[in-house]
């Protein structure tokens, strides 16, 4: 702006100016605001819970949790073929021995089938299936044992990937093949009965809370419905409890602190609760499309089996990095890392 410039030439040069001003102001604002916004995730993360959950999330992810959980996965699918072969062989069994059953079946087969080649080739189905039923139980059983003890080994390995102090595998944790499949069948055998354990506890309190109340006539009382689910949903996480508080105690090589253990256990026996009602609400709307119907109840096993996979290591991976004032044998926060 110069002396020579007239009234109107320094009004327009002013008003021209006032924007840079205020883009500037602007630019301040802007500045402010992500200053406030990094102190407040910082303060959010310095939360002891969440700076938990961050530290697990960190090891679930360097120690490769998602891809030992799609390996879990893998073998998990693949245990249900001979376990199918035995059903269907016990299936044999109970036909054979039940000449009334069988007639029912067959008569069933050929009353809700139109196409009477394919009524015929399932009818042949059945009787070879009765007729082999001992060979195919045998071997279904024989491949179900070894396929179930390689998927409790893989389980074994990646919990252990997760709880070690270190990423590396040390020497002393190399063990004779033969006392590995011995300690694998064990594990294998404790978490069947554990796993007949939990469903058998939410089968009976589920039908026994029912005949309760049944008896008691208690039926009309409409605010002890959502009591009643109150009390089946702590039943089935009570179950779930026991199941995973057997795997995260068994299966590491060093046991957790028991505060660390007790917390986790309970954060995986709810989370599978999530998982297990998710699936529920999901699984009937998949399969009522076209394609859910051919494809819907193996990518919802597949599914299931994953989450279930993840959230095992995940909870694994939080035990492992809990950190108390009392805790003396925590590892360092960089003990965590793979390198």
């Amino acid at each position: 702006m110069t002396d020579k410039q007239n009234p109107q030439q320094q009004v327009n040069e002013v008003a021209e100016e006032k924007p840079l001003i205020s883009i500037k102001t602007g630019n301040k604002t802007v500045d402010h605001s992500i200053t406030r916004l990094s102190r407040l995730v910082s303060w959010f993360q310095a939360i002891p819970a969440v700076a938990h959950f961050i530290r697990a999330g960190e090891r679930f992810n360097d120690r490769l949790g998602s891809q030992f959980g799609a390996a879990i996965t893998y073998f998990s699918f693949l245990s249900l073929i001979p376990i199918l072969m035995v059903s269907f062989a016990a299936v044999g069994f109970i036909l054979a021995s039940h000449p009334d059953l069988l007639t029912e079946l067959i008569n069933k087969i050929v009353s809700n089938i139109s196409d009477p080649t394919l009524a015929t080739t399932l009818k042949n189905t059945v009787n070879t299936a009765i007729q082999q039923r001992t060979t195919v139980g045998l071997t279904g059983l024989l491949i179900a044992l070894y396929s179930g003890i390689s998927w409790m080994g893989n389980l074994r390995e990646a919990i252990r990937a997760q709880s070690r102090d270190v990423w590396e595998r040390n020497p002393t944790d190399k063990e004779k093949i033969y006392f590995k499949y011995s300690r694998d069948f064990i594990s294998l055998t404790g978490l069947v009965l554990a796993l007949i354990i939990t469903l058998s506890l939410t089968s009976v309190a589920g039908a026994a809370q029912a005949l309760i109340v049944s008896a008691l006539g208690l039926d009309h009382i409409e605010w002890l419905r959502p009591a009643m689910t109150v009390i089946a949903l702590s039943i089935s996480i009570f179950a779930n409890y026991l199941l995973f508080l057997w795997i995260f105690w068994i299966l590491p090589r060093h046991k957790p602190r028991k505060k660390a253990l007790f917390r986790g256990t309970l954060l995986a026996a709810i989370g599978f609760e999530i998982i297990k009602f998710i699936m529920t609400l999901t699984l009937p709307k998949l399969a009522s499309s076209p394609s859910g119907a051919a494809f819907g109840s193996v990518l919802g096993l597949m599914a299931f089996f994953y989450f279930f996979a993840r959230l095992t290591l995940f909870c694994a991976a939080w035990i492992a990095t809990a950190q108390y004032p009392d805790d003396k044998k925590m590892p360092e926060p960089g003990n965590h890392s793979p390198h």
